[in-house]
């Protein structure tokens, strides 16, 4: 049994000297339960009561020879797998470092945020308000007829009976004349939702900037003045402007105002098909039951409103022809702007 224990001592050693990654499997194979060493030690029992003293010393010596080489041997690899990983992850501090593709503004969010600076300049306040609206706030109050077109189920994403996704941003209107006494002057950018199928011109969702300014002596002329000066700072100091009669429940009298091409001059080209005008927005004068149903008194104040969709000033300066490009997310046709 002494040749026994000196061989397992010697393999177990030579084992854990030419060891290179674990130890784990040589202590068990050795020291383990079900391992050599402990077998031999569950045998003593058929040795004489005079050989089991020294047998168990030797066995100890054995055990502890094997548990002293797998502690130096474990500390060993654990300095050559730390002085590896150092080689490995060795980084050179004055290497140039990778740089990053740097993004840049989305054209619709490069054209709203041009268009609130100019409203802004001119004292206008940004105000906001919910996606999802009620019935009340986005028609009623704003004096759409129970009958009006964009009402119906084919036009409008409705939630309930009374919440809706919002058509416009003018509920932002009728909550600030609610919130807020006149003197008023605002403008209310976001998202809108019609139920429209999308194509090149038309989006399920799209961006909005609309405007209201209320107070006393409020007149055309101011509206006039408003959108002409915002022309000429968003599309050029020669853009001119051009007011036709129109009809919107929320404004009386309305007009669609259009704008010169800002690329021909007016003489006729493809961004303006020709025609020399690019319709930019709807406009008018406040109706007095809207005034009425903000609070506020038409016979005392009278105020302006205006609406343009985002994508389309955006399309227009940016010669975009199809809305449908500015969603797509196609980094290789964003990059151009």
């Amino acid at each position: 049994m002494k040749e026994q224990l000196e061989q397992i001592r010697q393999k177990a050693i030579e084992e854990i000297e030419s060891a290179q990654t674990s130890l784990d499997d040589i202590r068990v194979k050795y020291l383990g339960k079900k391992g050599q060493l402990t077998a031999i030690l569950r045998g003593m029992g058929a040795l004489d009561a005079d050989e089991r003293p020294v047998i168990g010393a030797i066995a100890n010596t054995v055990r502890e020879h094997i548990e002293n080489a797998l502690a130096e041997r474990g500390a060993e690899l654990k300095e050559l797998a730390l002085k590896k990983s150092l080689e490995l992850e060795k980084l050179d501090v004055t290497y140039d470092g990778a740089c990053s593709p740097c993004g840049h503004v989305h054209p619709i969010t490069r054209t709203m945020e041009r268009m609130t600076e100019i409203f802004v300049d001119m004292g206008f306040t940004v105000v906001e308000g919910p996606e999802v609206e009620t019935v009340r706030n986005n028609f009623d109050d704003l004096n759409a007829p129970a009958d009006h077109p964009s009402r119906d189920l084919q036009d409008t994403f409705y939630i309930t009976e009374s919440t809706l996704l919002r058509t416009q941003t003018s509920p932002v209107q009728i909550r600030a004349m609610r919130e807020t006494q006149p003197p008023i002057r605002i403008i209310s950018p976001g998202r809108v939702y019609r139920s429209d199928v999308a194509d090149a011109t038309h989006s399920p969702m799209f961006h909005q900037l609309e405007g209201l300014v209320i107070d006393k002596g409020i007149t055309m002329g101011d509206l006039k003045g408003i959108l002409s000066l915002f022309a000429k700072t968003m599309f050029g100091p020669e853009t001119k402007t051009r007011f036709r009669p129109h009809n919107f429940p929320f404004t009386e009298p309305s007009a669609e105002v259009d704008v010169s091409c800002f690329v021909c001059g007016g003489k006729g080209c493809r961004v303006c098909k020709g025609e020399g005008w690019m319709e930019i927005l709807g406009s008018g004068m406040v109706h007095p039951n809207v005034l009425r149903a903000g609070g506020i008194d038409p016979d005392v104040y009278s105020g302006f409103a205006f609406g343009m969709g985002i994508e389309r000033v955006a399309m227009v300066m940016s010669g975009i022809d199809d809305l449908r490009l500015m969603y797509e997310n196609d980094a290789r046709f964003l990059r151009q702007f």
